[in-house]
């Protein structure tokens, strides 16, 4: 009768519900980082150095383009991409970045671009450059947004 009682025993701890309502699990999930309770950045980010990485890489894959509609948008993808890849090079913790380009064909219009968003004036900051060649206009807009 033991015998059977403890393979009852055995047989019942599992799929059964603890008091908690939920099934015992063999290891609980671990919190991947504790929290600091920090509110400020170590290091506040530098526009200008944001600025110069953005201006450079304008620079040097549009300085010899001309405007191509159809290929316009992998362009914009591509620069976007490498501009992110510099800022975060620059290791800045607890900011997570927001990258845009836009590259215009000049044909004597005007140009507004606009853009909202939830701001922190004391930790979150912006960057444009801007690139502008015989055929077109290239601006690349960088948002670096801190989170805690």
């Amino acid at each position: 009768m033991e015998g059977g009682k403890k393979r009852q025993d055995k047989d019942t701890s599992k799929g059964k519900k603890d008091a908690s309502g939920t099934a015992p699990t063999e290891e609980k999930a671990k919190p991947k980082g504790r929290n600091t309770y920090r509110l400020e950045p170590h290091t506040k980010v530098q526009d200008s150095l944001i600025r110069d990485k953005a201006q450079a890489i304008l620079t040097n894959k549009l300085q010899e383009a001309t405007y191509d509609g159809a290929s316009s948008p992998f362009l914009c993808a591509s620069i976007s991409e490498d501009i992110l890849k510099a800022v975060k090079e620059l290791d800045y913790d607890r900011y997570k970045y927001v990258v845009s380009v836009l590259i215009v064909e000049k044909a004597n219009q005007a140009m507004i671009v606009a853009s909202r968003c939830l701001w922190d004036d004391q930790r979150d900051t912006w960057v444009s450059a801007k690139c502008e060649t015989d055929t077109f206009i290239a601006l690349a807009l960088v948002m670096a947004c801190y989170y805690d």
